[in-house]
């Protein structure tokens, strides 16, 4: 018998958002996870908005602003007004951030807004480390071997947006640059003045860019440090030298696999003062030889390490492929450093997850 073709709505519904999200979403054991770390923030929430006398706007919970900024980039949401029009009507998204069906979503530039009072706070850099820590206490964390490297990430600016710095080029049009040498030290972007022109390679041409610096542990891949820095032909390896100042332990050694770009006399050095052993990719074509030995390289942990490492490009991978950092549509190196931060703790939890899936297989 065919069905008739009408729909009806019942005045009263007592069906739950719960109800709509299947017992094995990968979500649910996210959602669990990050309500655990932002429990934890509740204090620092409320130091922060007792410190905010800007007022004006309607205020958001910071909780759910925090998981509505998780689920722009876990699913690859470009804007905060996509964002907004998807926690309208998808009840996924209503679930995760924990509004009800009946209320009322908020408009995109109030949550604009509302994400920058987060940055300001570093709210993103405390919900990263409580992945961090998260991870320790499963034991999923050597905290004995990492790996370490970076990586380009494209500015919201154009090329050309870069104008000299003295203001002679303002009248000028872009055609007319042709020939022109730009740099750093005479040229600078209207748009983004943080950023600089690099590029990673000479196969590839410079743009306006920051550079993206983690740390990896090398027992499942987890993030446990991240940074953002201005570019610069150094700023991988005095990074680097920072993040493992964190994780040297005083009285234990710790080992950091790296690729050809940190076999500098200088970061090595850095590491061997901190006790940390360089097991960095021998660069045998630079001037003067590798500064890597055949005491370090005749070890088995060395080449352990070489093979680890190669891991690391799986974060880059997917912070640019799924996450939003192949070019950020934020300016100001806070923001890049916050956004990239807030990437890579989505990263940890999608690892987190998979690894609770894996471990009862491995038992």
């Amino acid at each position: 018998m065919r069905g008739t073709d009408s729909y009806s709505e019942s005045l009263f519904t007592t069906v739950k958002l719960e109800d709509f999200v299947p017992a094995t979403h990968p979500l649910r054991p996210i959602r669990k996870w990050v309500n655990e770390a932002l429990a934890k923030m509740d204090a620092s929430f409320s130091a922060m908005y007792e410190a905010d006398v800007k007022g004006g706007r309607p205020s958001i919970a910071p909780e759910k602003l925090m998981r509505a900024m998780l689920l722009q980039v876990l699913y690859s949401i470009r804007s905060e007004r996509q964002l907004v029009e998807q926690i309208r009507y998808n009840l996924l998204f209503r679930w995760f951030v924990g509004l009800a069906i009946e209320d009322t979503v908020w408009n995109h530039s109030v949550f604009s807004k509302n994400r920058d009072r987060l940055i300001e706070h570093d709210a993103v850099t405390e919900l990263f480390n409580a992945t961090v820590a998260m991870a320790d206490k499963k034991g999923l964390l050597s905290g004995e071997h990492f790996s370490v490297d970076g990586t380009l990430i494209q500015a919201w600016a154009s090329h050309k947006s870069m104008r000299r710095k003295d203001g002679s080029d303002d009248d000028q049009p872009p055609e007319d640059w042709k020939g022109q040498r730009r740099s750093n030290e005479t040229h600078e972007s209207k748009t983004d003045p943080d950023s600089r022109l690099y590029r990673k390679s000479n196969a590839a041409p410079a743009l306006p860019s920051y550079l993206g610096h983690v740390l990896t542990d090398n027992r499942h891949g987890l993030v446990v440090n991240v940074q953002a820095s201005l570019s610069g032909g150094t700023a991988e390896r005095d990074i680097a030298a920072q993040m493992l100042t964190d994780v040297a332990k005083p009285g234990a050694r710790v080992s950091v696999g790296a690729d050809k770009a940190y076999d500098t006399k200088g970061f090595v050095a850095a590491c061997r003062d901190i006790n940390v052993t360089p097991h960095v990719a021998q660069n045998v074509n630079r001037v003067g030889g590798s500064a890597i030995d055949g005491r370090t390289t005749r070890h088995d942990g060395y080449d352990i390490s070489q093979r680890k490492r190669k891991c690391i490009e799986q974060c880059f991978g997917w912070g640019k492929l799924i996450g939003p950092i192949r070019q950020v549509m934020v300016r100001g190196l806070d923001k890049v450093d916050q956004l990239l931060t807030l990437t890579m703790a989505a990263y940890n939890l999608t690892r987190l997850r998979t690894l609770a899936d894996l471990r009862p297989q491995c038992a």
